[in-house]
């Protein structure tokens, strides 16, 4: 279950990620991160009137108290829109009744408001011309998502001053201003994080993900598994009681369903899902804790992968 070619840290206990064949530098090269402000700044929602809701909705209130229950109650809304945080057509509106035209733009300025903690530096553990490779910690959302608009891996990285490749002219259009992350981590899980520097690094690192996804469909048996793949992602896990086996082959199928009181739905191990394959290695067995740390190599990289497969085999993870 040893990787042959994985970036490694001490602290970087969840995921690795590597090209295949290649040893990369074991040590980091430096730390950066700028300190978090105590306010974000904030989110503009924007939306499109349309007729066919004039009937329920022709008012300004109708239309985001109706529309957005969950978000405020009515007087909340109400509230909002006097304190001018809704513009319609670029023009500030603070009366709740006003009467919207078809096509109207309307957009809802939310307020900064102070995020839950989140660490903020980042170790580089590798960089040339093309892409970085990050120790993320956990706590550290990648992209602006919910309560985490702004303390997130993008940000930081938006807000360092990088070396970018040269921009001749040839190759202009080939620069991004920042490098961005070419695949997720969860915010709670730490370990390596590939960001690309260029527009061809990334659709090329993308792709190399994307084969994974590929090669777990067609190799659902779990024979000769990571042969195609030029990057093999390894997760590390604490689950709950003791496998049996030293190794076991993962193939179920993830896919979303739909669950009460959850509008997103729900990712869940099902039949009709998305080809998935995970592979299992025990590291450690903790009979006094009744718990294994497993080693977790996935060859896809569908939504809550390894705690939906782990769960499906009957060790799911611990807490």
């Amino acid at each position: 279950c040893t990787p042959k070619a994985v970036f490694s840290h001490p602290t970087a206990d969840a995921m690795a990620v590597a090209a295949a064949g290649e040893t990369p530098p074991l040590q980091a090269n430096y730390v950066f991160g700028r300190a978090w402000p105590d306010l974000n700044e904030g989110l503009s929602y924007t939306d499109t009137f349309r007729g066919a809701d004039a009937e329920t909705t022709a008012s300004l209130i109708n239309f985001y108290s109706e529309n957005y229950k969950s978000s405020a109650p009515l007087p909340g809304w109400i509230h909002r829109i006097r304190n001018g945080q809704i513009t319609v057509d670029g023009q500030v509106v603070t009366d709740p009744d006003m009467i919207l035209r078809e096509g109207s733009k309307l957009v809802y300025h939310r307020l900064a408001w102070k995020e839950p903690f989140a660490p903020h530096l980042l170790q580089v553990l590798y960089e040339d011309d093309d892409m970085v490779a990050l120790n993320k910690p956990s706590g550290l959302q990648v992209l602006p998502k919910g309560i985490f608009q702004q303390r997130t891996v993008l940000a930081q990285l938006q807000w360092k001053e990088w070396k970018m490749p040269p921009s001749s002219c040839s190759k202009r259009k080939n620069v991004q201003l920042h490098p961005v992350p070419v695949h997720r981590l969860g915010r709670g899980t730490s370990g390596l994080l590939l960001c690309a520097k260029t527009k061809l690094a990334k659709v090329q690192l993308a792709s190399y993900f994307a084969e994974g996804a590929a090669n777990a469909e067609k190799k659902r048996d779990g024979t000769e598994v990571g042969k195609e793949r030029k990057i093999s992602k390894f997760y590390r896990a604490l689950v709950t009681g003791i496998l049996e086996h030293d190794g076991d082959v993962v193939t179920q199928p993830i896919g979303l369903v739909h669950y009460p009181g959850v509008a997103e739905g729900l990712y869940v191990a099902c039949s009709s899902g998305k080809p998935a394959m995970s592979k299992v290695c025990v590291l450690e067995r903790l009979a006094h804790q009744n718990q294994t740390l497993v080693q977790v190599e996935i060859h896809s990289g569908r939504p809550h992968q390894i705690r939906i497969h782990l769960a499906y085999i009957g060790h799911p993870l611990v807490a």
